[in-house]
């Protein structure tokens, strides 16, 4: 059972320097992402002049986002295992491959690179309004709150597959391609009924940025339910206990 592998951790591991490196890397991954992806977003907006969103507009979008996570999941997976999100962490807690104490820091270390993301595109576009994630006309909260989970379901038990299953051999070379193209096609799916976030660091930064907070519990609980159950899934379903050791945060 993956319950007996979660652990919380020691007290010191929310200080040791390599946990300081992973959280660090957290908050540049994720801050590369949003900028690139909420930057993408902002520029539509400009183009079109607040207009309504196009197929072209969520191409867009889906293309920005899938290469935005692509370079991030990259350039973290050797120091953090770049997460870039709350939901992957969530989910990599719940099957037992990282303590609590160094999720909480990823946490705090992606709601950080979030909202300097967003600080910085406010400043660098001189003043434009980072958009919050909000319900298209015509959808429901609970509507968008089974999108929510049902994406990001995808996405974690994409990362588990590709990124933390033991197993995966030369799968793991694709994973942070794997994990963009995820992304890049949820967001077609469901960009233009909710935004299709999954993700509550995405989320949560043009949110405060913009001081926008209606809906915004969706952006959280769908996301960490969606990511829960499919960590839990994978680990109890498809990976063996009897021969696998816990991954060390380092390889994920």
């Amino acid at each position: 059972m993956p319950f007996r592998n979660i652990a919380v951790g020691r007290p010191e591991e929310a200080t040791h320097p390599d946990a300081l490196k992973a959280a660090l890397a957290e908050f540049i991954s994720t801050l590369i992402f949003v900028f690139a992806g909420e930057g993408s977003g902002m520029a539509f907006n400009k183009l079109t002049d607040n207009g309504s969103t196009t197929p072209a507009g969520l191409v867009a979008a889906a293309l920005a986002h899938a290469f935005g996570l692509f370079v991030a999941v990259s350039v973290g997976a050797n120091i953090s295992g770049g997460h870039v999100n709350p939901a992957v962490t969530f989910g990599a807690f719940v099957g037992g491959n990282i303590t609590l104490l160094r999720g909480i820091l990823y946490w705090i270390a992606q709601l950080l690179g979030s909202t300097v993301a967003c600080l910085l595109l406010k400043f660098a576009t001189n003043g434009l309004t980072t958009s919050a994630f909000s319900l298209s006309s015509g959808v429901g909260v609970w509507n968008a709150f089974v999108l929510e989970i049902v994406m990001t379901f995808g996405l974690v038990y994409t990362v588990y597959a590709t990124a933390i299953d033991p197993k995966r051999g030369s799968v793991g070379i694709i994973a942070p391609i794997a994990i963009g193209f995820i992304v890049g096609a949820n967001i077609l799916a469901g960009g233009a009924f909710d935004g299709a976030s999954m993700n509550p660091a995405v989320s949560f930064g043009p949110a405060l940025v913009s001081w926008t907070w209606e809906n915004h519990w969706v952006y959280w609980a769908g996301p960490l339910i969606g990511g829960g159950i499919a960590g839990l899934v994978y680990e109890f379903f498809f990976i063996s206990h009897t021969t696998h050791e816990q991954l060390p945060s380092t390889d994920y």
